[in-house]
């Protein structure tokens, strides 16, 4: 199908039925280097090692191998894939994953209504390389492990013990997001021809069981949109590796971040550095980003993502120059932070507090790429 063809196609199903907090320009070129709404970043750094747009504050919270601050708590290694709920009592809490192998899981982080941190406990431990994941609507989040034999566990933050939901596949992991209008999930697979996936729960919002597809795409002519359609797939393999779907599904290179706003799913692929969108409404796929269009743009090692609630991505890079850039609603792409002294490092968990005005991220390997992890919260005037 010719990108004119598809063009018309969309409009005629209003431009996806995406909802409001979706692009306002559906299929327009891909987002394009510009100016931040948030300015430019400071000359040198704060005290915590990070340059911030003016008007915006930073406090460390988690370092590993120390306690969290105001806790007890040892705070894990490589944090990764993070959370954030919104609690009964006013207050909220961060999850975040451990990428190591056999010692994995993830702990959280609680904070009161006026963002005390009150708590740090462990909610999933002796996993493996615990990469992203994603939250439910319900209150849960789902830890994902990436190698091969990865599963996805649902932690609950009331105590519970973590479950297996063996349901959403045997693969390497990446995230996961829930789309709560249509009782579905949808995951990535971080692997140089992983496949995108949606499994549909028997009787939602239970996880225990369900039907576990992947996509397949009839591409437009660039290769930078198409339709979805989706094949089953077995539980227990990949379906890069399943010989019942191999040709029959669609690779992406390197699943990334996933997450779910407003009627669109977006996800990345760090093999391409793009960033898709699919609307589940018109089963249609777009790449709202590619770094390879822009060489002058600044995201590059496009990793896990997170959406603001005025519409923004905000896109963690691994690697490259440690900057977390956002992506506008009018596809404008700018660093918003960047972290100085972390080369080798790669910023992960990216999430905000309910009430949007603190985001909260780490390092996973620290100064220098040592191993020890720094987890930071950023306060400051965020667009509503």
């Amino acid at each position: 199908m010719k990108r004119r063809d598809l063009l018309r196609t969309s409009a005629a199903t209003a431009a996806f039925a995406l909802g409001s907090g979706f692009w306002r320009h559906a299929f327009a070129a891909p987002a394009r280097p510009g100016v931040s709404p948030y300015g430019p970043l400071a000359a040198a750094p704060d005290a915590n090692g990070l340059r911030l747009p003016a008007g915006f504050t930073s406090r460390v919270l988690a370092i590993t191998g120390l306690p969290v601050l105001g806790t007890s708590h040892i705070w894990h290694v490589a944090p990764d894939g993070g959370a954030c709920f919104p609690l009964a009592d006013g207050g909220w809490a961060y999850t975040s994953n451990s990428e190591v192998p056999v010692i994995g899981g993830a702990a959280m982080v609680r904070f009161d209504a006026g963002g005390r941190v009150v708590e740090a406990r462990t909610l999933l431990s002796g996993t493996t390389s615990n990469c992203a994941g994603g939250p439910t609507p319900w209150g849960t989040w789902l830890s994902c492990e990436e190698w091969e034999g990865g599963n996805v566990f649902e932690c609950y933050l009331d105590g519970r013990a973590a479950a297996r939901r063996s349901g959403l596949g045997t693969f390497a992991h990446e995230a996961v997001a829930v789309d709560p209008s249509g009782r579905r999930l949808y995951l990535t697979e971080d692997r140089p021809n992983g496949r995108f996936y949606r499994f549909t729960p028997d009787r939602y919002p239970s996880l225990a069981s369900g039907r576990l597809e992947a996509a397949r795409v009839s591409w437009s002519s660039d290769g930078l949109g198409g339709t979805v359609s989706w094949v089953g797939v077995e539980t227990w393999i990949s379906a890069a590796l399943n010989p019942f779907t191999s040709g029959r599904t669609t690779g992406f290179n390197g699943g990334e971040g996933c997450w779910y706003d407003d009627g669109v799913v977006y996800f990345t692929t760090k093999g391409d550095n793009r960033v898709w969108a699919y609307s589940p409404s018109g089963a249609s796929l777009e790449c709202i980003y590619s770094a390879e269009l822009y060489p002058e743009s600044p995201l590059r090692g496009v990793d896990n993502l997170v959406v603001s609630r005025s519409g923004d991505l905000f896109v963690a890079e691994d690697g490259d120059n440690m900057q977390l850039c956002l992506i506008t609603p009018d596809r404008t792409v700018a660093p918003f932070l960047q972290v100085e002294g972390h080369a080798g490092s790669e910023i992960t968990g990216p999430a905000f507090s309910p009430a949007g005005d603190r985001l909260y991220f780490s390092s996973q390997r620290g100064p220098g790429g040592h191993g020890v992890g720094v987890t930071f919260e950023v306060s400051g005037p965020f667009r509503r």
